[in-house]
C-alpha cells in the first residue's frame, strides 16, 4: 500500500500556496476519513495548518481519491506505513475502535516512528471511554493526549460528505487532563480556532453526561420512534401521512447505525441515566393528559416552547427576539409628510409589571395589550424559568396563573434579561426577598450598565447581593434568605436621583420586608408600580414624593389592560410636529401624569397637540392624541419635567434641532447610563447630520435650525438635517429618533444597529412606512446560536 500511495502522491497536484504564518504542525495524521475526519483534514489543508497531511483508513478508495485530489500527501490502511514523523494524530474512528488505534500508536512510539510527547487527540462523541482506552494501553496517559469533541455534523456521512467549513461557528469541547502538557492543549486549541470553531474546556464525565442528554438521547429516541412506527401493521399509511414534525425529529435516525451502536454502549451509564429521567417526564406528561390538567400542561408546553429559543440567545448574549439575533440597519429616503390614525404598541413599563405582579398574585391574571417586545419577553421568560405558568403571548393577550407571594421556584440557570435594564433592576428587588439563590445576567450591552444603584439600597434592607467589576455591573448574584437566615427589613430611603426603576425595586422588595419600606424621591417619577400594586389589592401610601409600603400582604389576580406606550408614541408625535402638512392621531395612549413630560415639553415648544376621548383603562388614564405640523421654538427645558420625559429626550433632541432658536437641557445625567450614553451618542449623530450642539455634564445645548418666519403659517419644508451614516450603538431609541429626523433631511440617512428596536417597538418601521415615511430595513447575517 505504501508504494501505491507514493505513486499516487507523485501524480497529485503540487500545492504551491505560500502561507505567511508558519504552519502549526510538521505532519498531521488523521485516522479515519469519515465526515468528521475528512472535513478536519480538508480544513487543515485549506488553512495551511500542516506541512504534510497523511491519513489511515481501511477504505482504500477514499485514501486513493484523497491523494489524487491533493488533500493528502500519503495514506494507507496501516498506521505504521505513514505515521512516521507526525506531531499530531487525530483519531476519527468509532469509539469502540479507539483502543486498537491506541495500541497501534503505542507500537509506533516503541519503534521510534513517533515521539512519546506527540499530540494525540480524537473527535469521538464520548470521552471517559477514550481516556480509559488510552489508560489500558499506555498505563500512564501520554503527555500529549488531549481528548476533544467537535459539536458538528451533517445528514450525510463518509469521505464525500466532507466540508472544510463544517466546524465554523461550532463548539469544540476539549478535556484538559492534569497529565497533559499545557503546550499540547494550547496548540490543539489553536488548530480548532484556526478552522473556525469555538473551543471550551469541560471535564470528561461532565461532557458525557451533557451529551447523553443533548445528543445521544435524541438520536436514541429518533431511532426508536421510527422502529415503533415501522412495526405497526398500518406502517405504510403512517409514513405516507407523516407530517413535517415527524420528518424533522426523525431525520437523525438516518445516521450511521454502527456509530450510534458504539456510542450507546460506550456512554452506557450516562445514557441510561438520561433515559430514566426522560421516563419520569414522560410519565408526568402522560398523567397530565389523562387528568386533563390544562393549566399544568400549558405551563409545560409554554416553558418548553420559550426555552427552545431562549437558551440560544442567552448563551450567545444576544438580544431576545428572533430578529434581534440579526445585525440590521435602516436606509431612509427623506419624506415630508405623515398622515393617518394609528395604534401604538402596549406600554413596556406596564407590561413588565403585569407579568411580575400577576405571577406573584393569588389566582389568574388576564392581560390584554401586552407588548410583545424583547424586553417584556425577557421578563416573561424569567418568571417561566421560576415555575410560573403563563399562556401566550397571543396578539397581546396573556393568561398568568399566579403562584402567590411565596410560590416562585429557583431557576436552574441564570435568569437572562437580554437588553432590559427594567427587568434586571425590578427583579433584583423581588429576588432579594426569595428563599433561594439566583443570578441575573444580560446581553453584552446590559452587562455594562450600573446596577449598584439598586444593589446598594437593597443591601441596606439586608440583601446579600454581589455585582460584578469595579463599576458594579451585572451579572448579579443574589443569596437567598434561607442562606442568610433572616428576612429583609424595611428602610427609609432618600433616592439621590428620581428613578422609577430604583423606586420600584425597593417597593417590590418591601412586599416581603419586615416593617415599612419608604422611598422618598427628589422629583416625581413614573408611578406604574404604585398604581398596579393598588390594582392587585396591595395598599400603597403616597404622601407627595414619599411612597410607603408594609410588608407581608398579598396580591390578588385580576384583569390588566395595557394602554399604548407614550414613549413609543413620542416618535410619531415629533414626526408630525416637525414635518410639513402633517396630522397624526394616536389612539388610546397612556397619559399617566408621571409620563406626560413629552407632551408638556412639546407644548412649551409651541407644538399643536390635542387630547380627546380621555378615559381610564386598568387604573391608567388614556386618551387619543392628535398632533399637527408646528413652528417649534427652542426653550430651556424645566428640570422638573426631566424625570417625566427621561426616555423621550433622544427624539426631543430631533424636535429641538427643527425648532427656531436654542434649546437647553440640564439635570439629565440619567441619560448617560441608559442603553448608551444618550447625550453623547445623540450629539455625535446630530453633528454628523449638520446640527450644531454642545454636550454639557448633565445635558445638551442644541442650536435649532427651524424657520424664523413670524407668519402663523407652518413652514416645515426646509431641510434641517443633511444625510449621513448614523451609529446607534444598538440603542433602540437612538435608532428610532434618527429615523424621525429623515422627515427634515436633504439626503438619505443610514442608521446602523437598529435590531434592538424590537426591545420596545416591534413593527416600528412598518408603522412608520404606513403613515408616509420611507424606511427600508436591511438585515445582516444571523449571529444566533442554535443549541438544539
Amino acid at each position: 500500500m505504501q508504494t501505491i500511495n507514493q505513486d499516487l502522491a507523485n501524480q497529485a497536484p503540487v500545492n504551491t500556496s505560500l502561507s505567511i504564518i508558519p504552519p502549526l504542525f510538521q505532519q498531521v495524521c488523521v485516522i479515519g476519513l469519515g465526515l468528521i475526519g475528512a472535513s478536519l483534514a480538508q480544513a487543515i489543508r485549506d488553512n495551511h495548518l500542516s506541512k504534510r497531511l497523511v491519513a489511515v483508513d481501511r477504505h482504500l478508495p477514499s485514501i486513493e481519491e484523497a491523494i489524487a485530489q491533493g488533500l493528502l500527501d500519503a495514506g494507507s490502511a496501516v498506521l505504521s506505513d505513514v505515521v512516521s514523523g507526525s506531531d499530531l494524530i487525530v483519531i476519527a474512528v468509532p469509539v469502540q475502535a479507539a483502543q486498537a488505534v491506541f495500541s497501534d500508536i503505542k507500537a509506533a512510539m516503541d519503534n521510534g516512528q513517533l515521539a512519546t510527547d506527540c499530540i494525540i487527540t480524537d473527535v469521538c462523541s464520548t470521552k471517559v471511554n477514550i481516556i480509559e482506552a488510552a489508560q489500558a494501553v499506555f498505563t500512564s496517559l501520554p503527555v500529549g493526549l488531549v481528548p476533544a469533541h467537535p459539536i458538528a455534523g451533517a445528514e450525510n456521512s463518509g469521505y464525500h460528505a466532507r466540508r472544510s467549513n463544517l466546524f465554523v461557528n461550532h463548539s469544540v469541547i476539549i478535556c484538559e487532563l492534569p497529565t497533559t502538557r499545557v503546550s499540547a492543549i494550547n496548540k490543539l486549541r489553536q488548530l480548532w480556532e484556526a478552522v473556525g470553531a469555538t473551543v471550551m474546556p469541560m471535564a470528561a464525565a461532565h461532557h458525557d453526561s451533557i451529551l447523553a442528554h443533548t445528543s445521544h438521547l435524541p438520536h436514541l429516541l429518533a431511532f426508536n420512534l421510527v422502529e415503533q412506527l415501522a412495526s405497526h401493521n398500518d406502517n405504510l399509511d403512517m409514513f405516507r401521512y407523516a407530517a413535517g414534525g415527524f420528518r424533522d425529529f426523525t431525520r437523525i435516525a438516518a445516521s450511521d447505525p454502527k456509530m450510534w451502536h458504539d456510542i450507546f454502549f460506550a456512554n452506557q451509564s450516562a445514557i441510561v441515566s438520561a433515559l430514566d429521567e426522560y421516563s419520569v417526564y414522560l410519565q408526568d406528561i402522560r398523567q397530565l393528559i389523562i387528568d386533563k390538567d390544562s393549566t399544568a400542561l400549558m405551563g409545560l408546553l409554554g416553558r418548553a416552547q420559550a426555552a427552545r429559543r431562549h437558551f440560544g440567545h442567552m448563551l450567545a448574549s444576544t438580544p431576545y427576539t428572533d430578529t434581534s439575533a440579526m445585525s440590521a440597519s435602516y436606509n431612509i429616503t427623506p419624506s415630508n409628510t405623515v398622515i393617518g390614525t394609528i395604534a401604538i404598541p402596549g406600554d413596556k413599563s406596564i407590561s413588565h409589571r403585569s407579568i411580575m405582579l400577576g405571577s406573584l398574585a393569588t389566582g389568574v391574571t388576564h392581560v390584554t395589550g401586552f407588548l410583545e417586545g424583547e424586553d417584556a419577553l425577557a421578563t416573561l421568560q424569567a418568571f417561566r424559568d421560576m415555575g410560573v405558568t403563563i399562556e401566550g403571548p397571543d396578539k397581546g393577550r396573556l393568561t398568568i396563573h399566579g403562584v402567590g407571594m411565596n410560590g416562585l421556584k429557583p431557576s436552574k440557570t441564570p435568569l437572562y434579561m437580554g437588553n432590559s435594564g427594567t427587568s434586571m433592576r425590578l427583579l433584583a428587588g423581588i429576588l432579594a426577598a426569595q428563599k433561594f439563590d439566583s443570578v441575573l445576567t444580560g446581553d453584552t450591552s446590559l452587562n455594562k450598565r450600573p446596577m449598584e444603584r439598586v444593589a446598594s439600597p437593597l443591601r441596606e434592607m439586608g440583601a446579600v447581593i454581589q455585582s460584578t467589576g469595579h463599576n458594579g455591573t451585572s451579572p448579579l448574584s443574589i443569596t437567598g434568605r434561607d442562606n442568610v437566615g433572616k428576612p429583609l427589613h424595611g428602610i427609609d430611603y432618600d433616592m439621590p436621583v428620581a428613578s422609577a426603576q430604583i423606586k420600584s425595586c425597593l417597593l417590590l422588595a418591601g412586599l416581603w420586608a419586615e416593617g415599612t419600606t419608604t422611598v422618598t424621591q427628589p422629583e416625581i417619577s413614573r408611578d406604574h408600580t404604585e398604581r398596579m400594586l393598588s390594582a392587585f389589592g396591595y395598599p400603597v401610601t403616597v404622601d407627595g414624593n414619599r411612597i410607603s409600603i408594609e410588608g407581608g400582604g398579598t396580591l390578588t389576580g385580576g384583569d390588566i389592560a395595557v394602554p399604548a406606550d407614550i414613549s413609543s408614541a413620542a416618535f410619531f408625535m415629533v414626526a408630525a410636529a416637525i414635518s410639513q402638512g402633517s396630522e397624526l392621531t394616536l389612539t388610546q395612549v397612556g397619559i399617566n401624569p408621571t409620563r406626560t413630560g413629552i407632551i408638556d415639553i412639546l407644548k412649551l415648544m409651541n407644538a399643536d397637540i390635542t387630547l380627546s376621548n380621555e378615559t381610564y383603562v386598568g387604573g391608567e388614564p388614556v386618551a387619543d392624541i392628535t398632533i399637527r405640523s408646528s413652528n417649534l421654538v427652542g426653550i430651556e427645558i424645566p428640570e422638573a419635567l426631566v424625570p417625566l420625559a427621561i426616555d423621550e429626550f433622544p427624539v426631543l433632541f430631533i424636535a429641538a434641532s427643527c425648532a427656531q432658536g436654542r434649546t437647553v437641557l440640564t439635570g439629565a445625567k440619567e441619560l448617560r447610563v441608559k442603553e448608551s450614553d444618550r447625550i453623547a451618542v445623540m450629539a455625535d449623530g446630530l453633528q454628523t447630520l449638520g446640527v450644531d450642539c454642545t454636550v454639557t455634564e448633565d445635558g445638551l445645548i442644541i442650536e435649532g435650525q427651524g424657520s424664523n418666519s413670524q407668519s402663523d403659517e407652518v413652514n416645515n419644508s426646509q431641510p434641517v438635517f443633511g444625510g449621513g451614516h448614523i451609529v446607534s450603538h444598538h440603542d433602540h431609541r437612538i435608532a428610532m429618533s434618527f429615523a424621525v429626523a429623515s422627515l427634515r433631511a436633504s439626503k438619505q440617512i443610514t442608521i446602523e444597529g437598529v435590531e434592538t428596536v424590537n426591545t420596545s417597538f416591534p413593527g416600528f418601521a412598518e408603522l412608520a412606512s404606513q403613515i408616509g415615511m420611507n424606511i427600508e430595513v436591511n438585515k445582516g447575517v444571523d449571529n444566533s446560536i442554535d443549541n438544539a
